[in-house]
């Protein structure tokens, strides 16, 4: 906790998933086609029933020793052994937490996509449906053994509606706080979210009391979004900056399919996170909204029982790490509503606080009142993760 006793829950950070994580733990007759590292074309690399997932990489740019390196040598040369053994290792993963004074942190995925959307790629449902259960088994095992300090955001099989309604179910006897989502299931062959179809699921969620997080880049579609952004002849650590700031923006078309998609007067009580999407964009989206139904769909925004921008402050949340550089944030805060922000570190990818996440973000904090430094450090995560 801060001097004052302010609770401080970071809520997103990675974990970079050791090599043995699904291997050790699959039944003999499929333990040769779960996620594990092959050597393909000379180089380590995730492979999931003959499909390359990608490099066995750190997926973080915080060393051994604590010091950042450059996204582009981090994420492209280095091995996995190169990353914070607090990347992989929970128990080092706690160390990293009392040295940066915070008390719980909310983890989401490396290898298998943001919001889990690799583990849709083999054409084998009962395949898919083990490697989603051994991931979230995983994660439960970490969260109860850390005291839900750890808080890894269970994944979801988002190809099918109904193993939806039953993982989630499922994990939340397990202690689960929320489920990550990957935005775009209609890439993996589901109804996309704003299909009534998927009202079973938010159901479920509601009643289960799971948050559904997505976070950028969460899907096969936002992915695709990301490698198009750069020109080709920006150098590549441009590329990467292109890349990074236009995934923050990406997740407004997120936010804004959901709020149009009328699910938030169907199901009242659901809540849903933006992860590391950052929130300058927030009020100006919210703004566009009601604007562009107003001028473009009068009869759909006529069936909606408030306007659209009023639907963020009853059902949604985004995180907060690093803007404020020109002393806005009082004027932001009051746009986006203190109660549906909150705080993050981004632990250890390129544009993560590490290793002084609450120093860096003192003197932004400290513009605001108490109150609303209280909720977004904290307070709005406990009430949001019944911590």
């Amino acid at each position: 906790m801060l001097k004052d006793g302010s609770l401080v829950v970071d809520c997103d950070s990675h974990y970079s998933e050791p090599a043995d994580l699904f291997t050790s733990r699959a039944p003999a007759a499929y333990r040769d086609r779960v996620p594990q590292v092959e050597m393909v074309d000379g180089a380590r690399a995730w492979v999931f029933d003959g499909h390359v997932m990608g490099r066995y990489s750190a997926g973080g740019v915080i060393d051994r020793e604590g010091r950042k390196e450059s996204a582009q040598k981090a994420l492209f040369e280095w091995e996995h052994e190169m990353i914070h053994v607090g990347a992989y290792d929970p128990k080092v993963r706690l160390g990293v937490l009392d040295e940066c004074g915070i008390d719980a942190q909310v983890i989401f995925p490396n290898t298998i996509g943001l919001g889990g959307q690799d583990l849709g790629t083999s054409t084998d449902k009962t395949l898919k449906r083990l490697s989603i259960e051994i991931y979230n088994d995983a994660m439960a095992e970490m969260q109860a053994g850390s005291d839900n300090r750890l808080l890894p955001m269970p994944v979801m099989p988002a190809w099918d509606i109904d193993a939806c309604v039953s993982e989630a179910k499922r994990v939340s006897t397990l202690g689960a706080r929320g489920v990550n989502m990957t935005s775009d299931p209609d890439d993996l062959g589901a109804p996309d979210l704003a299909s009534k179809d998927w009202d079973p699921f938010w159901e479920v969620c509601v009643e289960e009391q799971l948050p559904v997080h997505f976070h950028i880049g969460a899907s096969v579609t936002g992915m695709t979004f990301y490698g198009r952004y750069p020109w080709a002849s920006h150098p590549d650590n441009t590329k990467l900056a292109i890349g990074g700031t236009l995934l923050f923006i990406g997740n407004a078309r997120v936010v804004t399919n959901l709020i149009f998609s009328r699910m938030f007067d169907r199901h009242p009580d659901l809540k849903m996170v933006s992860v590391e999407s950052g929130i300058g964009w927030i009020p100006f989206i919210l703004e566009a909204l009601d604007y562009e139904l107003a001028e473009n769909a009068p009869a759909e925004l006529a069936q909606m029982k408030k306007p659209p921008s009023e639907y963020f402050r009853s059902n949604l949340y985004a995180t907060f790490w690093f803007e404020n550089n020109r002393n806005k944030l009082p004027d932001l805060i009051e746009a986006v509503g203190e109660d549906n922000i909150l705080f993050e570190t981004d632990f250890p990818h390129p544009t993560c606080l590490y290793p002084n996440p609450l120093q860096s973000v003192e003197a932004k904090m400290a513009t605001l009142s108490d109150s609303a430094r209280r909720k977004i450090f904290g307070e709005n995560a406990r009430k949001l993760y019944r911590l």
